[in-house]
């Protein structure tokens, strides 16, 4: 893969690193042994962009019975 750009950066005395007209504003950071730091952009998703179908999934699992026990949660088990 060719780079886009390609440039020498340092940390500064608070040990950040300025990435020069980043395209993103959230990044996964990977660390290698090596030394080697791979950035992979991440887009967030705003609330309202949630489908209707994940909200009610959520729901539900919000609305599960509280078991006072593992005894009363495996009782359907019992043969």
């Amino acid at each position: 893969m060719a780079g886009l750009r390609e440039y020498d950066a340092r940390l500064d005395s608070r040990k950040r690193l300025t990435i020069r007209d980043a395209g993103y504003e959230h990044y996964h950071v990977k660390e290698f042994e090596d030394g080697t730091v791979v950035l992979e952009p991440r887009v967030l998703v705003a609330p309202n962009l949630v489908t209707a179908k994940t909200l009610r999934d959520a729901e539900a699992g919000r609305n599960v019975k509280a078991f006072d026990s593992t005894d009363e949660l495996f009782a359907d088990l019992d043969d």
